[in-house]
């Protein structure tokens, strides 16, 4: 049985600070609801069977971040040493900064990126540590269900190109891109005494109903765990994951006008709504969910396979060029990140050269005969929808966002549609990279699950 154990922190900032996630500069000096960071322990009694995973409210880290948390874990843990200690973000749009350079600060008493990165890692480490030296042996069982929280977020036109968040009562407007994904992927977490100690939510969705305020915010997120709590106790510890959703969102470009007016009969907020149906998938699945028996291994493996940077065509440097000279009228800010990287596609179509390449850093942890696998991508659902089918698991949780961010991941036929999110400014790895990023996923999680590999080869 592996020893578990949860921690969690208020991570909502004391003071004012910049608030990411739109190409302009929002402050938060307030909370519409606390910022919450979750950390789980997990200790299958051997050096490669140790992982911490540590969800925040947030809506993105560096690398660079991720790297300074393990290394204070590994300080003051040294058992940990070495052993994965993975940072996700949940992808609010309304967390703080961390990550310099982004945004010009405006001045004045409120927080510099370095101290929110700063704020974060001490924040993070701590739980990390807590919740390893909380651990305890505890039970586990998986569980599957689906819930409406996200929508296809890319409408496509008559002349063959997609928007983000593009109208669909335009007399253009032909189909949405691509699948939605409503799948809801749990781990659950029991006592001796059989109690439900703590819940793993998979939700394939970022967490952005209110994605513009100026007040912090954990969003659809901080709802869930009012509600589950409400029906499960106010004890349940809830670790949110942001699962594959590149080209997902909480906004629905279909039936919009006909959900608000359901949500109006009901008196429930968009939150609430999905809170509602993420807590009803959960409880259902619960009560059909016993503890895995016998034993549940656990295992890890760290792989960082090279993705091969994408070729700019002609048609992209130009969108790109005249993207930068619009953004530049209307802000005159060329330091901010947007024109920064749509001026990166320019050039790196002016020298005959692919964008860079990208070297991810991927975690996969088996807990019995189920797997958790991550990325720093926002990753395209086409790519999920690959390694969940053919995942020699019994069920396979994908986690984006997780040990930095590294951009969208576009598939190919986004590529072909282009528009935000799926050009190279903000998809700099392109279709090549995503199918290199899937076959190493799906080797990585096969060589922790020797005998379902050995009977596939042999059937």
């Amino acid at each position: 049985m592996p020893r578990i154990g949860w921690a969690s922190r208020d991570i909502t900032p004391q003071r004012p600070a910049v608030i990411p996630g739109q190409m302009y500069v929002r402050i938060g000096r307030e909370a519409a609801d606390p910022l919450t960071l979750t950390a789980l322990a997990l200790d299958g009694g051997t050096p490669n069977g140790r992982a911490v995973f540590v969800s925040c409210d947030l809506t993105n880290f560096t690398e660079e971040l991720q790297n300074d948390v393990s290394a204070e874990v590994w300080k003051r843990v040294p058992e940990l040493s070495g052993c994965p200690v993975v940072l996700n973000a949940t992808h609010t749009h309304d967390g703080f900064m961390t990550i310099p350079g982004k945004y010009a600060h405006p001045g004045g008493d409120v927080m510099t990126a370095k101290e929110g990165h700063d704020w974060l890692v001490a924040n993070a480490a701590t739980a990390a540590v807590d919740a390893w030296g909380q651990r305890r042996s505890r039970h586990i069982g998986r569980a599957f269900a689906h819930a409406v929280v996200g929508h296809n977020r890319r409408a496509v036109y008559a002349n063959g190109l997609a928007r983000m968040y593009g109208k669909t009562d335009d007399p253009a407007f032909r189909h949405i891109e691509g699948f939605a994904d409503h799948s809801l992927d749990m781990i659950f977490i029991w006592e001796d005494d059989g109690s439900i100690s703590g819940v793993v939510i998979d939700i394939p969705c970022p967490s952005q109903v209110e994605e513009h305020l100026e007040t912090f915010s954990a969003d659809f997120w901080h709802d869930i765990r009012l509600e589950l709590r409400k029906r499960l106790g106010q004890h349940l510890v809830v670790l949110p994951l942001c699962g594959a959703a590149g080209d997902q969102s909480p906004h629905p470009l279909l039936y919009g006008r006909q959900e608000a007016e359901m949500r109006a009969r009901s008196g429930l907020s968009e939150r609430q709504e999905i809170a509602q149906r993420v807590a009803d998938a959960v409880t259902r699945a619960l009560a059909c969910t016993k503890p895995m028996t016998g034993a549940v291994p656990v295992a890890c493996t760290t792989i960082r396979p090279v993705l091969p940077g994408r070729r700019v065509t002609r048609s992209e440097r130009d969108w790109a060029a005249v993207k930068r000279a619009e953004f530049l009228v209307q802000r005159s800010d060329p330091d901010q990140w947007w024109p920064q990287r749509l001026q990166e596609v320019v050039d790196a179509y002016d020298r005959d050269q692919p964008m860079p390449q990208a070297q991810p850093t991927l975690h996969i942890v088996r807990l019995g005969d189920a797997v958790i696998a991550t990325n720093p991508f926002e990753l395209y659902i086409d790519y999920a929808m690959q390694i969940k089918a053919r995942s020699p698991t019994g069920q396979t949780l994908l986690v984006q966002l997780a040990g930095g961010s590294a951009g969208y991941l576009a598939c190919a036929r986004s590529m072909q549609t282009g528009d935000y999110g799926s050009h190279p400014a903000s998809s700099p790895i392109g279709s090549e990279g995503g199918q290199v990023l899937v076959e190493a996923t799906l080797a990585a999680i096969a060589g922790l699950f020797p005998n379902q590999q050995q009977a596939a080869q042999s059937a």
